[in-house]
């Protein structure tokens, strides 16, 4: 199954976003990226890997993840 099928949208072109990782990185490489400035989608990827995929998260499920995840609210694996 295609994202487009998933979404019903098109993952952001890593040619053209913006990219900033954590403030929270770490030297050892365990970071993401976002990029801001595409209508309410938060393109995510690997830092290490900035010319691989990236996943298009909705706005909203971004900001509930990182809610739950400052207040330590996510299940431990």
């Amino acid at each position: 199954m295609q994202r487009r099928e998933v979404t019903g949208m098109s993952a952001p072109s890593p040619e053209t976003a913006t990219w900033r990782k954590s403030s929270h990185s770490a030297e050892g490489g365990d970071c993401v990226e976002i990029a801001a400035g595409f209508p309410n989608v938060l393109p995510v990827r690997d830092s290490k890997d900035a010319s691989g995929p990236n996943l298009a998260f909705d706005t909203r499920a971004w900001t509930s993840f990182m809610t739950a995840l400052k207040a330590d609210e996510l299940p431990s694996a």
